[in-house]
């Protein structure tokens, strides 16, 4: 997927390893969709925070993601130790594949492989071995990302399993798979929209999925 990144983004940990509240939220981004955001159900009881969005090269929101539990830390110093339990949802829009703007071409679809590839970057952006170097880790996130997009690419491939889990009340089919940064999960809503979402020291088997009744809540 061809997209930008835009409203809010993780603030580094601060100096002495302490990890720092992300900045300000805002909700704008979200509001701008036009399609509904998933988050975890009413079960979930702890704190959900806004992310970010993601825009199409014509500024349309296609993606976002909504937080649950402990904010992540990515500090060097948490090697070996815990660093927090959370799970992110991803609302991706159903996007059929369209004209792009100035009609020259056509655009990529967005599909449950989409959700599951952003799902997967997402789950490594905050999980990168604490003991690797600081200059490695850009190649190590360009390896990995390569290889979260051909998992991504290949659903009904040997490394994902089904897992069902309810989706605003009903039994859904979701890819579902494991590795030792966390859990990466992805599947497709009766309201026009995939999910993803990842996490790591929250067990994925006893989530539920539901839409936001109002995102400006999160704000």
């Amino acid at each position: 997927m061809e997209t930008t990144s835009r409203a809010v983004e993780q603030t580094p940990a601060a100096e002495g390893g302490q990890h720092v509240p992300t900045a300000r939220r805002t909700v704008d981004g979200y509001l701008e969709a036009p399609f509904p955001w998933y988050g975890l159900d009413e079960a979930f009881t702890g704190p959900r925070w806004l992310m970010q969005v993601g825009a199409a090269v014509d500024g349309a929101v296609e993606h976002g993601s909504i937080g649950h539990g402990d904010e992540p830390s990515v500090r060097h110093e948490t090697a070996g130790e815990d660093r927090g339990k959370f799970a992110v949802v991803v609302t991706v829009a159903a996007n059929p594949v369209r004209r792009s703007p100035d009609g020259t071409g056509l655009l990529e679809a967005t599909s449950v492989s989409s959700a599951a590839w952003l799902a997967g970057v997402g789950l490594l952006t905050f999980t990168w071995p604490g003991q690797m170097d600081h200059s490695l880790r850009d190649d190590w996130l360009d390896q990995q990302t390569e290889t979260a997009w051909v998992l991504a690419d290949d659903l009904a491939g040997p490394d994902w399993s089904t897992l069902s889990l309810p989706v605003d009340g009903v039994p859904t089919s979701f890819h579902y798979r494991e590795s030792e940064f966390g859990w990466v999960l992805a599947g497709s809503t009766s309201q026009g929209v995939h999910v993803g979402a990842y996490g790591r020291g929250m067990s994925a088997y006893g989530l539920g999925f539901a839409m936001i009744k109002d995102i400006e809540t999160y704000a």
